[in-house]
């Protein structure tokens, strides 16, 4: 049995195990099964690994994808980069066949390595989302978790420059990579045209709750991309819709992140 599986907490409303499974029943991998693991404290990673000797890779949600990372043996270079993991390929040694010192990392008979592919999968879905035409100069990013290190190392690849938004309401100047909700006015929101949601905020159930944005203010030359797929629209994305602006919902990204996760996986 070759066995993956899906790491966070508290894990309701997961989207990862229908669609591994459906794909490894298109593909006949009759002996390939994905499974849910919630786990509250990441350290018991190390027990589920080692308990789980068919275990070869594993997918990282909230709220892990950050503090996961001191478990991990390597990391590839957009994981040190954004400094968050998303999937984790387990790498095991044979101490039979392998007897030489590289054999274990830390006294186990396995490693574990750290990869980030929300990276390529906001990316490609972006560079979708905006077109060939479209170019923004400035981007705003809501919250400051995991996911939202994987959308700012993307705009600084395409030369967006940007700033977190945060509930942090000790912020009082524009001379910083952070802004505060209350800082938001129109002039702000005029010059941040692009607007992604990185938080959890409108996430099913909590359908009727959106990040406090002042909305009258966005016109149909703004572009909202929320990484939430579930609800399909979110309140983030209605309320840009109805000023006419352009929206897109994170469930390419998603499918994305997750075929590259295969791809590692493999």
């Amino acid at each position: 049995m070759k066995r993956f599986g899906l790491i966070g907490f508290p894990l309701k409303n997961t989207f990862s195990v229908n669609y591994f499974t459906e794909k490894f029943e298109s593909l006949n991998l009759d002996d390939h099964i994905y499974e849910n693991f919630p786990i509250e404290n990441i350290e018991e990673i190390i027990s589920l690994v080692e308990n789980k000797t068919d275990l070869i890779g594993l997918n990282i949600t909230v709220p892990h994808k950050v503090s996961i990372i001191k478990y991990l043996d390597e990391l590839d270079e957009s994981a040190k980069v954004v400094g968050a993991v998303n999937c984790v390929k387990i790498v095991r040694f044979n101490q039979s066949t392998d007897n030489n010192h590289n054999a274990s990392v830390n006294n186990k008979n396995f490693k574990l390595i750290g990869f980030n592919t929300d990276v390529f999968g906001f990316k490609k879905s972006l560079e979708t989302f905006l077109g060939e035409e479209k170019h923004f100069d400035k981007a705003l990013i809501l919250g400051t978790g995991g996911a939202s290190k994987a959308v700012a190392y993307i705009l600084e690849k395409l030369n967006i420059d940007f700033k977190f938004v945060t509930r942090n309401n000790k912020l009082q100047t524009l001379n910083t990579k952070q802004l505060s909700y209350e800082m938001l006015d129109e002039e702000i929101i005029h010059q941040y045209q692009l607007i992604i949601n990185c938080t959890p905020i409108g996430m099913f159930p909590n359908i009727n709750e959106a990040p406090q944005l002042p909305y009258q203010f966005i016109t149909p030359k703004h572009f909202a991309f929320d990484l939430i797929y579930h609800p399909n629209e979110t309140l983030f994305l209605k309320n840009f819709r109805e000023h006419e602006a352009k929206t897109k919902n994170g469930l390419e990204m998603l499918h994305l992140q997750a075929d590259k996760a295969w791809e590692i996986f493999q």
